[in-house]
C-alpha cells in the first residue's frame, strides 16, 4: 500500500514507519519537524517527506495514496493546555480538515490517532468504546471534537477510524519522558527513585509504543467492513494499572529503588480503566510486549546512555518544555508555528 504518515517524526511515527517499511508498504511523510532536535537515537525513519504544519496541508498533497495515518496533533494534557487556541487549531480543525481533503482526493481509508483521554473520568470498572466520553482538558476535547466530525465524512468510498491510545512507554527514535512510565524508569535508572508527581491513585491503561504502532498497521490492512467508522480502544484491559502500583512494579525490577511523592501530591482526576476487547477483534494484531519487558527495556537503554535526570526532565525530552524553549528564543510564534526568524535561518 502507499501510506501517508504525518508526524512521522514524532515519539510513535518514528517508530511506525519502519514496521510499515519492513512490511513492504510504501511510506510518505508530512511532519513540521517541530521536535526533530529531540532524538534519542539514530531515526529509521528515511522516507520521502514534506516538512509542513498539518494546518497548511493542501489536496495536492493527499493525491494517490491508499491510506492515511494522522498522527500529527500537540500530543498531551499540558502541551495542549499551553495554548488551548492552537491546540483547537491543530488537533481539531486540521484533523477534519486533513480528513475532508483526504476524501476529496479519493483516499479510501484514514486512520486518526485519538486517545483515551476523552473517557476523562469514571467511577465505572470499565470503559469500552460505547462508554459515555467526559473530556477533561483542551486536548482530551479537540480530539474527541475531531472524531465526531470526521465519522460525519463517513461514506462508501472513505472510511475513517478511530484508534484511541492509552498511556504509551518504551523506546522511540524521537523519545519522551513525559509519560509515566518513561519518567518513573528515568528517575530510577538514575536516583534510584520512583518519584510521584501526584497522590498515584489515578488509573491509566498503558501500552508499548511498539505495540501501539502495529495497532495501526492492523487497521489500515483490515477489512473495511471491520473497521468502517469504527472506534477502537487500543489497550489489553489487563494493562490498566494505578500510577502507584506502576511504581511498585518498577521497584520490583529495579529493586535498588525506592518510591518518593513530590511535595503538595496530589490526586489525578483523570482517571479511567479501558477495556480492550474489541481491537482484540482485529486481523493480525496482538500486543507483543510486556509491562516487565518495557520496563527492563528502558533501564537498560537509559543506563548504557547515562543520561542525568536533569535532561529527561528538560526540553529535549518533554514536549511541553522544548516547545517553551522554542517560543522564549522567538524560534515558534504565538499560534506555535515557526516564526519567521526561524524560516529565514533555515533558508540560510
Amino acid at each position: 500500500m502507499r501510506i501517508l504518515v504525518t508526524g512521522h517524526l514524532g515519539y510513535l511515527g518514528s517508530v511506525l514507519t519502519p514496521i510499515l517499511l519492513d512490511l513492504g508498504h510504501s511510506v510518505f511523510g508530512i511532519d513540521s519537524e517541530l521536535f526533530k532536535r529531540c532524538s534519542f537515537s539514530t531515526p529509521k525513519v528515511d522516507v520521502p517527506s514534506l516538512k509542513r504544519d498539518i494546518r497548511d496541508v493542501q489536496p495536492e498533497d493527499l493525491y494517490g495514496f491508499d491510506a492515511v495515518i494522522h498522527l500529527a496533533s500537540l500530543s498531551n494534557d499540558p502541551l495542549g493546555d499551553l495554548n488551548p487556541r492552537a491546540t483547537y487549531e491543530i488537533n481539531y480543525t486540521a484533523a477534519v480538515r486533513l480528513a475532508s481533503l483526504a476524501k476529496y482526493a479519493e483516499v479510501p481509508r484514514f486512520i486518526m490517532s485519538s486517545s483515551v483521554a476523552v473517557y476523562g473520568t469514571s467511577i465505572k470498572r470499565f470503559l469500552n468504546e460505547s462508554s459515555p466520553t467526559q473530556p477533561q482538558t483542551t486536548f482530551a476535547l479537540a480530539k474527541r471534537r475531531a472524531e465526531i466530525d470526521i465519522s460525519r465524512l463517513a461514506g462508501d468510498a472513505f472510511t475513517p477510524v478511530f484508534l484511541r491510545k492509552p498511556t504509551l512507554y518504551g523506546l522511540s527514535p524521537y523519545h519522551r519522558t513525559d509519560s509515566v512510565i518513561n519518567n518513573l524508569v528515568a528517575w530510577a535508572t538514575d536516583k534510584g527513585i520512583c518519584y510521584l508527581k501526584t497522590d498515584g491513585t489515578s488509573w491509566r491503561p498503558v501500552m508499548h509504543v511498539e505495540d501501539a504502532a502495529r495497532a495501526f498497521v492492523a487497521a489500515v490492512t483490515a477489512g473495511t467492513h471491520v473497521v468502517h467508522d469504527q472506534v477502537f480502544n487500543v489497550c489489553r484491559t489487563e494493562d490498566n494499572y494505578t500510577v502507584l502500583s506502576l511504581a511498585e512494579r518498577i521497584l520490583g525490577l529495579i529493586p535498588e529503588s525506592h518510591i518518593e511523592f513530590a511535595q503538595g501530591a496530589q490526586r489525578d482526576m483523570r482517571s479511567y480503566r479501558v477495556e480492550g476487547s474489541k481491537i482484540a477483534g482485529l486481523t493480525g494484531w496482538q500486543p507483543r510486549w510486556t509491562l516487565d519487558e518495557g520496563i527492563m527495556q528502558l533501564h537498560h537503554a537509559y543506563r548504557e546512555r547515562g543520561i542525568r535526570i536533569e535532561e529527561y526532565e528538560g526540553a529535549r525530552f518533554k514536549r511541553v518544555a522544548f516547545v517553551k524553549q522554542l517560543i522564549a528564543t522567538d524560534r515558534l510564534d504565538g499560534s506555535l508555528r515557526w516564526s519567521a526568524r526561524q524560516a529565514a535561518a533555515a533558508e540560510t
